[in-house]
């Protein structure tokens, strides 16, 4: 991982004030970027905070004051870690449309490209941790995977659909499963390819968006729209009705199954 400091002296604020610290990321690489941001505060009169037991500061405090020869303490420190994870831009990107009719059953496989991806860079930082927690774990992410390129350079990454709202990913996530059957890394081009067999199995009509999200876990994160659609059912019955007269009713009886409580 990389990191950078930049520092900004002499800015000056009130009792009571607000300081707004602009973060601009610009990456360019397919890799995560990591920073630390301090900020160091002191009196505008010079003097200390006055600290009694200056001497006995513990461990962990020491580190985060500074303190002068007469034992008060002369600035206080904040320490903030910054990570920059890039995303891969969707301009133009046309959704992969799984279709399937309501009560059946359909599985395609589906080819997404990784693109921009920078071998042996950041390959399993310290960090790792951080960059797995910005994808939730929900039911449906798999194992994290791992992609080599012939050779002895791997890299790891993880997937999962990602819903635009909770109603959709109950009515939707049940009926999707996921799984990855094939990946090739081209290291010339630096592309890898990733190959999912997906199963879509509604039981009733409807139209929803999902997003397949893959993260690499050295940073970098790609993601692809999604569309599934299931279409009517098939007839289940024809139900025939014959007249015993004019003005006489005629019944005919049937049964329905609920499929939930």
């Amino acid at each position: 991982y990389h990191k950078y400091l930049f520092r900004f002296t002499g800015t000056r604020l009130a009792p009571k004030d607000k300081l707004d610290i602009p973060v601009l990321f610009m990456p360019d690489a397919m890799k995560m970027y990591e920073t630390m941001l301090v900020i160091h505060v002191m009196r505008e009169n010079g003097e200390n905070w006055p600290y009694e037991n200056s001497s006995e500061l513990n461990k962990d405090l020491k580190s985060w004051v500074t303190v002068a020869e007469n034992g008060g303490i002369q600035g206080i420190l904040w320490v903030h870690p910054v990570y920059g994870i890039p995303e891969a831009p969707q301009q133009n990107l046309v959704p992969d449309v799984i279709r399937c009719q309501s009560r059946q059953r359909v599985e395609r496989r589906v080819g997404v490209l990784l693109t921009g991806v920078v071998p042996g860079a950041n390959l399993i930082p310290p960090t790792r941790n951080a960059a797995k927690d910005s994808i939730s774990k929900p039911a449906n992410v798999q194992e994290i995977v791992q992609v080599t390129d012939g050779s002895s350079t791997t890299m790891e990454f993880m997937y999962e659909l990602q819903y635009p709202s909770n109603e959709i990913k109950s009515r939707l996530g049940p009926l999707v499963g996921m799984h990855l059957i094939e990946s090739e890394w081209d290291t010339e081009s630096r592309i890898i390819t990733l190959i999912f067999n997906i199963v879509f199995a509604p039981n009733k009509p409807m139209r929803n968006e999902a997003t397949l999200v893959v993260q690499c876990t050295t940073g970098g994160i790609w993601k692809f729209p999604m569309l599934f659609i299931a279409t009517e059912p098939q007839v289940d019955d024809v139900i025939n009705i014959e007249a015993v007269g004019l003005n006489k009713e005629s019944v005919v009886g049937f049964k329905l199954t609920s499929q939930t409580r």
